[in-house]
């Protein structure tokens, strides 16, 4: 048996309580999510904090219904077995070799492979091919479009933004 410290008692202490989420029935699940297509944004705030217990995240009104329905079935159902997340952390850490900077990058942020990307500067068109790994531009592999975005013209550029990928309301 193990000593707590001070420190970590007085941390226990003034931690604040964990929220307690309810329970949902089964014969509740269908109507739940039904109720979420319709319901206001202010509605679906309200909802995360009942069922996630924290504030809701700035995101898109169809993210919060993705993540509220996933969340509510969680709640009836039961959530994914302890194997099945070791299962798919051992594939995430096969997938970004343990790169931490990779596992934040949301994987549906990035285009296609095959996207083609088009800017016209000074006068020009740039054609920029999507590629699993990196991106092409003029027959040469490019590992960010931000490097792209600096050789053309020869500023530091955020590359998502030169190409009209970010910023844009709907990009």
């Amino acid at each position: 048996m193990t000593r707590e410290s001070t420190t970590q008692r007085r941390q226990r202490e003034a931690a604040p309580p964990a929220p307690t989420v309810p329970k949902i029935p089964p014969a509740q699940v269908l109507p739940r999510l039904t109720a979420l297509q319709t319901a206001t944004a202010a509605e679906l705030k309200e909802q995360w904090r009942a069922l996630f217990g924290k504030e809701p995240p700035p995101f898109n009104r169809p993210y919060l219904i993705s993540r509220l329905a996933y969340r509510i079935q969680e709640l009836a159902y039961g959530g994914l077995k302890p194997e099945t997340r070791a299962r798919l952390e051992a594939l995430g850490e096969q997938l970004d070799g343990g790169n931490v900077v990779l596992r934040r990058i949301r994987a549906d942020s990035r285009p296609l492979p095959g996207t083609r990307l088009l800017r016209e500067y000074d006068g020009v068109q740039h054609v920029v091919t999507v590629r699993a790994d990196d991106f092409e531009y003029e027959g040469r592999p490019y590992r960010s479009l931000s490097a792209i975005a600096r050789h053309i013209t020869g500023t530091r550029w955020n590359g998502w933004t030169f190409f009209g990928l970010k910023g844009r309301p709907g990009a």
